[in-house]
């Protein structure tokens, strides 16, 4: 098990991992739509927050040595499943081709009162 770790993502919120890889897979935390240089959340737009949640994915990914096409399974934690049309339309940008498996759920709170959350299994 190898502990994955990056300056351009946000810092964790809590007592855990950006992403664990283990057996050739790497564990994405949930990422909130926060701007890594600043700290700042995004809870405003619901495309925005996406595509910064989205991102900071990607940048864990990378670091860790995959990537956004090797992405096998999402999962979406939305605040309000109105904004379900709009995130898979930033979604659709970012997984064109090889598209994961993904579930998609709205829930009561997420931390820091965020609007979106989004966690991934990738391959390495």
């Amino acid at each position: 098990m190898k502990v994955i770790q990056t300056q351009k993502a946000p810092a964790a919120v809590g007592p855990y991992s950006q992403a664990i890889e283990v057996n050739g897979l790497i564990f994405t935390s949930g990422q909130l739509p926060i701007i890594p240089e600043s700290g700042e959340l995004i809870n405003d737009d619901i495309k925005k927050a996406t595509a910064r949640s989205l991102e900071n994915i990607k940048e864990i990914l990378q670091v860790a040595g995959s990537s956004l096409d090797k992405v096998v399974k999402v999962n979406i934690f939305l605040k309000d499943m109105n904004d379900f049309s709009s995130v898979n339309e930033v979604y659709s940008e970012y997984f064109t081709t090889n598209k994961p498996a993904r579930s998609c759920v709205e829930v009561s709170k997420l931390p820091k009162d965020g609007i979106i959350e989004i966690e991934a299994v990738a391959e390495k």
